[in-house]
């Protein structure tokens, strides 16, 4: 079942390499969708695809690149789109 899934996650999670390392986690997983920094900090992505992938994504961000420090992680579905590829956004 294909779901979409909107993530926000804050910490220390700019400067670190946290929208690389989200992104090449999204591609391993297939999946669609982009990472963004906000302007407060957090660190934003949208992900679609299988549900056992964006699953296995979101535990992903809650880890983060070695040198993050993830705080939080809200989620909240989305409805799925017509969404190719996976990118970073500034």
């Amino acid at each position: 079942m294909i779901v979409a899934r909107r993530f926000i996650v804050s910490g220390r999670v700019q400067g670190v390499g946290f929208r690389f390392f989200a992104e090449e986690q999204a591609r391993a997983e297939h999946l669609s969708g982009y990472v963004r920094n906000l302007p407060d900090g957090r660190v934003e992505a949208v992900a679609q695809g299988e549900e056992q992938s964006v699953l296995r994504f979101e535990r992903a961000l809650n880890r983060g690149p070695r040198s993050a420090i993830v705080e939080h992680v809200a989620a909240e579905a989305l409805p799925p789109e017509d969404r190719h590829g996976f990118s970073i956004r500034s």
